[in-house]
């Protein structure tokens, strides 16, 4: 039995899996001497530029012909076994030429796109090999075969537990989440069938299904040095994958440009984003108000961005005018918003970078809506990540809004999964954004704890009130010293300013400083009133005749045809660049960003000289009467409180 024994290990030995390395092949026959030189060289080049891992397992040997019979236009394809060139381009790769041969396409020169094409070929073998070579898998049979005739029960120990298990790429879910992909809310982990983002792209056909997208950002990371600045999440996901990274391949930037989207249209929007001043996130909630769009929130992040100089800490929680909001919302080219339109997704999702400031007011004094802000609970390096891809959404990310179903709660959801990589958020689904609020308090991701004291948040900017409850408790001392018979605040403001100014002259000095702030509502809601009506009333043509009228129009039309660059920044650039822009695309996103920015400025200001001309005659008179009822109060106001000799109300 001894020599049996023996026997079956040299057998198992023999039998191990053998390593080996991708070769490149060349067929040789109908070629010169010195296309067979320019055609090895190519392909020593491809080789070289190949990550080891990806030599390694892929282990085997695929051959490399120059065909006559391809189109034109088409550098190249491949099989299972072999890779096809175009021979038309051989000629200029034997001359030289083709290193100085501009093409037009991503990858400039003729070489470069030559070379590319090998390497995206050898990509679709590698993303759809298995890990054992045939060669590996054929030795494994005949071991376990002659094991079986020795009389060995089961597998040999040299053959248990390998499989020829199928590696690829195009289907980590990882991947799938930065190439444009992610999860489909609601559908049990089905994923996205269309790839939005797909903005300043290096090659469109990357976005026609996963299997392309890898072959062709394989290219770009091994090709390209600026790679690892213009896609850094996707870089860092392959060069975790392969254990290797390009030597080649230039410096980043600590920070990442953005288009601050704010309506202040006189100051410069081109920011940059400096990773190293964000204390923290939060999930900042807009609580619901009446209208159909808006009964389940609103969810936005705030990034919590410490003020130059002030090291990161909880004191940056107070540096607000610097805090800015990242807010997935429905981009409008028109005036008019239609539910329709939003269930059937006409309207673009896009990421914008507001102020927080701006955010405020808009919630909290115009919709009346309280905003709370719950940090999330991130690490250093997710947050990170997720400045990271918010940055690379920013630019790249053009979607389709659908208020059921791709809306601001789901938007945030996907950003959030992409950009930590936090395996507690995958199984999280929700389309409301109260809904997911919960969910990532209950699941421990988010510290709902700074909201257990109210005076306390609101002093420390957890929690931003509605000032509806302020313009009712400035309503109830109106009620208090002037007798008024109404019951709430809103009951007041659907007075016409004109009856709401008969009580003017009862009111004493506290009482005037009430009305100043009701008053002041009563603007907003007309100003949200005019809004609507402008909504409502410019949907497709619009009749001429009135000049006035039409200058109008043509200045709202304008701002909203020029505004739409702030939601999708990459329209100020053109060109072969992808990804971020990097230090030789500043200085035109500068001058692009100014010069557009001081059109908006023009328009805003001529719009505000006539936009009464656009509203009906009722809503432009009672914003007159608005305007003159403010002006009484606030000159009635100064007297009352010269004559109390300055005294505190």
């Amino acid at each position: 039995m001894k020599w049996r024994c023996v026997g079956l290990l040299a057998l198992l030995a023999c039998c191990s899996p053998l390593k080996a390395e991708l070769r490149l092949v060349l067929h040789e026959e109908g070629l010169s001497a010195s296309q067979r030189e320019a055609s090895r060289e190519l392909l020593d080049e491809a080789l070289a530029a190949l990550p080891p891992m990806l030599r390694s397992r892929l282990g085997r040997e695929l051959r490399v012909e120059w065909r006559d019979d391809m189109a034109e236009q088409t550098y190249g394809h491949a099989s299972l076994a072999r890779i096809a060139l175009n021979r038309r381009l051989l000629p200029a790769l034997v001359d030289g030429s083709a290193r100085d041969q501009y093409t037009g396409r991503s990858h400039v020169t003729l070489r470069q796109e030559l070379l590319a094409t090998v390497l995206h070929e050898v990509a679709h073998r590698y993303d759809r090999a298995r890990l054992w070579s045939d060669a590996q898998r054929s030795q494994f049979g005949h071991c376990r075969r002659l094991a079986e005739n020795l009389g060995v029960v089961g597998l040999p120990a040299a053959c248990r537990g390998q499989t020829a298990r199928r590696f690829t790429l195009s289907d980590d879910p990882r991947l799938l989440d930065l190439a444009g992909w992610p999860q489909r809310v609601g559908s049990r982990g089905q994923r996205e069938r269309h790839n939005a983002q797909s903005v300043r792209s290096p090659d469109p056909y990357e976005a026609s299904n996963p299997r392309e997208f890898v072959a062709v950002n394989l290219e770009y990371f091994l090709l390209d040095p600026s790679y690892a600045c213009r896609r850094p999440s996707l870089f860092r996901y392959f060069s975790e994958h392969f254990d290797w990274q390009p030597p080649a391949r230039q410096d980043c930037t600590s920070g990442y440009p953005i288009l601050n989207a704010g309506r202040d249209f006189g100051r410069t929007p081109l920011l940059e984003l400096d990773p190293e001043r964000v204390f923290e996130v939060d999930y900042l909630f807009a609580e619901a108000n009446q209208q159909w769009m808006s009964r389940w929130g609103h969810s936005m992040l705030r990034l919590v961005i410490c003020a130059p100089g002030r090291a990161r800490g909880e004191d940056c929680r107070l540096d607000l005018e610097h805090h800015l909001v990242l807010s997935f919302r429905a981009f409008v080219g028109d005036v008019q918003i239609s539910s329709w339109d939003g269930l059937t997704g006409v309207y673009p999702s896009r990421l914008f970078v507001l102020p927080l400031g701006q955010v405020i007011d808009e919630y909290t004094k115009v919709e009346l809506r309280g905003l709370a802000s719950v940090p999330l609970k991130l690490s250093r390096g997710q947050i990170d990540g997720l400045l990271e891809r918010s940055a690379e959404v920013h630019w790249g990310y053009d979607g389709d809004y659908y208020f059921l179903s791709n809306n601001c709660a789901v938007e945030t959801l996907k950003l959030l999964r992409s950009g930590t990589a936090e395996p507690d958020l995958q199984a999280l689904d929700s389309i409301l954004p109260s809904g997911l609020l919960r969910l990532l308090i209950g699941r421990g991701l988010a510290d709902a704890s700074v909201l257990d004291d109210p005076a306390e948040a609101l002093r420390l900017g957890y929690r931003f009130d509605s000032y509806r409850e302020r313009y009712q408790a400035m309503f109830e001392i109106l009620r208090q010293r002037l007798g008024l018979p109404q019951a709430t605040v809103e009951d007041w403001l659907a007075l016409p300013a004109h009856e709401r100014r008969g009580w003017f002259a009862e009111a004493d000095l506290r009482s005037h400083a009430a009305l100043l702030l009701v008053e002041q509502a009563a603007q907003r809601r007309q100003l949200l009133m005019a809004q609507e009506e402008l909504k409502k009333r410019y949907l497709g043509g619009r009749a001429g005749g009135d000049q006035a009228l039409d200058k109008a129009d043509r200045a709202l039309q304008e701002i909203l045809a020029s505004s739409g660059y702030l939601s999708r920044p990459a329209e100020l650039l053109d060109g072969p660049g992808y990804g971020l822009p990097q230090a030789g695309e500043w200085q035109r996103l500068q001058r692009e960003s100014e010069q557009r920015q001081a059109r908006l400025n023009q328009l805003s200001e001529q719009l505000d000289q006539e936009v009464q001309h656009l509203l009906g005659e009722e809503r432009r008179l009672e914003l007159q009467a608005i305007d003159e009822n403010l002006q009484r109060i606030t000159e009635r106001l100064r007297a009352l409180h010269k004559a109390s000799g300055g005294l505190q109300l």
